[in-house]
């Protein structure tokens, strides 16, 4: 193998690498043994994510790590944090001995560690620190898009980066994706190409690979670090139990909305917005009849200003903290409720529901609920977190005519419980790996070579076994090669199509390419099966089509093949938009907006010459080539390719295959070795999957040699390609020195 191919392997490798501080470091005693080795962890990753629950002493750790990088490097390191939480965070800092600055712009920033709000971003040079931390990170989803990105693409520059949350939503892999970017493990959209599919129409729809369900969590605990508990990571989890969580939930009576005789339960957005308003003063009564008759400290989270009025009217000792306020007002009301001083705080979960530690107040009333599972989770773990000495109450009150959004927050709740604990269990070994430097076994590379008559199969890597094999030995090759990353059948980093772009697996493909040059005779032909490949919006930027085929022929063009000859294969758009749900091919799309609308996605075979004399000329008698066949043969569009005619495969697919195997139509094939091909000729095939090319050619009196990557695929060829020699029923040579 070159030093050229085998870095490449190396670099197709899914992990990112150590890049931050690997000399022993001292932390702080005050942190619990998990919090330290988290830091040294994160330190010695240089570019991390901590996805610690609340309570878990997040603030600690980022803290101490913003501390030992600012000394390490001798420059800032530069905190953004929600509003009123940099003041919590200094004062956190101060019982660990570090001084924190906050500072509104680089002018004020002073310190070795700073601290600011992140909408004052546009301050400060971020050029000029050594490290940045993004605290409560998750809060990123509540910005713009180009915010967000901003702040990502700033701090790309950063040589250490920190980012810390609760456990992100298990089901949005688009957070993760953020995290991964901020990080610089990858981009979200090579994260999605690379370990995600696409379900359906909807643009947000993506499904993680089945194949991909080991190396996606590998990837991420490369980079980030997830615990709920101290025992997640195998710690004790002493101190750090929850306590119990009880839910309340108050329904009050509502008047019919506008054109209703009965009052109904809210289905659309839209009537559980006019169900809320309506019922403000209900809501608010109730909610105010059981804070003011229950003593100790509230929380009570709205949605809607008119809700805030009213509870601040009908509570005589409540506070609130209002999106209008001035910021000094905001800081002053949250510290002041954080330090006993208010015992009711009103306010809405996107201005004070990220990072205040309430762990003083057990009490928990949402007066307004809206649909996001998110805000709600965070508002109550304001309170229901690791400290917290009480028995947690949490009231939700509505009017009967909201009861879809009481159901949809339950139903969300349970969910994302599961899905947290699936996902733990994922990373709970691999996190206990990456920090206390355990190994685990990692994917052998196999090779084997299995034989019969006018046969050779051989697993293993196409590039490998294309270099073992002589000079001019081949006389046709025909086969479907990777389609990029739209199709990925393995997590092995030498498969073609597990790449995270295009140019990386054209750079791949290439080694395969340059090799097929070699084997093929000259004057002969190989020819490959393909389409032009759609984009989406979020893995390309752009929903529109790759031109695939005409990359693939320049690429086999610059290893020094001859553009020969191409044939456009038909596929009915219907059957393609029922299995795709393509944008383009709906015809919703002609009514909304006939712009977006497209044709369907044809298959090309296209053929390419190897320069030479074909020593062997390739002779059809007129009885077994009459016109009436060539005609056919000859036409530019094959219209008569029956797409249901190819080698049973369903015996075959694993449970972690994605789509399908995509075995190539027998009759094209078929064309191809007839048109092309002698009897007793060499036909390779080096990506053989199922077997499908051998079959035809073992078949139609040839040999063949076959290659693939995937046991179970070439395990199944070899029985197909014995099938086949057994079918032909008269006596087939060995190829077994052909390769």
């Amino acid at each position: 193998m070159s030093d050229g191919y085998a870095t490449l392997l190396a670099e197709k490798e899914i992990a990112d690498p150590d890049t931050g501080i690997i000399d022993p470091v001292e932390i702080h005693p005050m942190l619990f043994p998990f919090q330290r080795d988290i830091v040294r962890w994160a330190l010695r990753r240089g570019r991390a994510a901590i996805f610690a629950d609340c309570g878990m002493g997040k603030t600690f750790m980022q803290v101490e790590w913003a501390r030992i990088v600012a000394a390490y490097t001798g420059q800032q390191v530069l905190i953004f944090a929600p509003l009123a939480v940099a003041n919590q965070t200094i004062r956190e800092g101060h019982k660990i001995g570090v001084p924190i600055v906050y500072a509104k712009n680089q002018s004020e920033a002073v310190g070795a560690v700073v601290i600011t709000n992140y909408d004052r971003m546009d301050g400060f040079d971020l050029s000029t620190f050594g490290g940045v931390v993004l605290d409560e990170s998750s809060i990123l989803k509540s910005f713009t898009g180009a915010t967000s990105s901003a702040l990502v693409e700033r701090c790309g520059s950063v040589p250490f980066r920190l980012a810390c949350t609760a456990t992100p939503a298990p089901n949005d892999y688009m957070e993760l994706g953020t995290h991964a970017e901020f990080v610089g493990a990858m981009s979200r959209p090579e994260m999605l190409a690379t370990f995600f599919t696409h379900d359906g129409g909807s643009t947000q729809s993506w499904r993680l690979r089945g194949h991909a369900n080991v190396d996606f969590w590998r990837w991420l605990c490369s980079w980030a670090v997830m615990i709920r508990r101290p025992s997640d990571l195998g710690y004790d989890d002493d101190g750090f139990v929850l306590p119990p969580y009880h839910l309340h939930q108050h329904t009050v009576e509502a008047d019919p909305l506008d054109g209703e005789l009965f009052a109904v339960e809210a289905q659309t957005l839209g009537e559980r917005l006019a169900a809320r308003r309506e019922s403000v003063n209900e809501r608010a009564a109730e909610c105010a009849a059981i804070v003011n008759s229950t003593p100790g400290f509230w929380v009570i989270w709205c949605n809607l200003n008119a809700e805030a009025d009213a509870l601040a009217r009908l509570i005589p000792d409540a506070v609130e903290v209002r999106g209008s306020d001035d910021v000094a007002v905001k800081e002053s009301r949250l510290l002041g409720f954080s330090d006993g001083e208010f015992r009711v705080m009103i306010s809405k979960p996107s201005i004070a529901g990220f990072g205040m530690n309430w762990q003083h107040c057990p009490n928990v009333a949402f007066v307004g609920l809206s649909d996001s599972w998110e805000s709600y989770y965070q508002a109550v773990r304001r309170c229901w977190r690791f400290g917290q000495q009480n028995d947690v109450h949490v009231h939700m009150i509505a009017a009967e005519t909201e009861g879809a959004v009481v159901a949809n927050i339950k139903r969300k709740d349970a969910q994302a419980a599961a899905l947290a604990e699936e996902m733990v269990k994922h990373m709970q070994d691999l996190n206990a790996e990456a920090l206390h430097g355990t190994t685990r076994q990692r994917e052998v590379y196999e090779r084997d070579t299995a034989t019969g008559e006018g046969f050779t199969a051989h697993l293993g890597d196409c590039v490998d076994v294309l270099r073992d094999m002589d000079s001019e030995s081949v006389h046709y090759s025909i086969f479907s090669p990777p389609f990029a990353s739209l199709y990925t059948y393995s997590a092995i980093d030498r498969d073609m199509g597990n790449c995270r772009d295009h140019d990386t697996f054209y750079e791949h493909f290439g080694y395969a390419v340059a090799e097929l040059f070699r084997v093929l005779k000259s004057g002969r032909l190989v020819s490959f099966h393909c389409m032009n490949l759609p984009t989406s919006k979020v893995r390309d930027g752009v929903i529109g089509l790759r031109d695939f085929r005409g990359e693939l022929i320049r690429l086999f063009e610059s290893h020094g093949f001859i553009y020969h000859s191409e044939v456009c294969i038909w596929k009915d758009p219907v059957t393609a938009m029922q299995r795709t749900k393509a944008l383009g091919l709906l015809h919703k799309t002609i009514r909304s907006d006939s712009a977006m609308s497209r044709q369907g996605i044809p298959d090309y075979l296209v053929t390419m010459r190897k320069p030479g004399e074909n020593t062997e000329p390739i002779s059809h008698t007129h009885e077994s080539f009459p016109v009436s066949l060539w005609q056919r043969f000859a036409s530019p569009i094959w219209m008569d390719i029956n797409p249901s005619d190819t080698l049973e495969f369903r015996t075959v697919r694993d449970d972690d295959d994605e789509k399908h195997i995509c075995p190539l139509q027998l009759g094209v094939i078929r064309r191809g070795i007839e048109l092309w091909t002698n009897p007793g000729d060499i036909v390779l095939s080096p990506f053989m999957g199922i077997g499908s090319e051998g079959w035809v050619a073992l078949q139609e009196g040839r040999q063949f040699v076959g290659i693939e990557l995937k046991r179970a695929y070439w395990s199944r060829s070899v029985k197909n390609l014995a099938e086949a020699t057994a079918q032909k029923g008269h006596d087939l040579f060995s190829v077994t020195g052909a390769a």
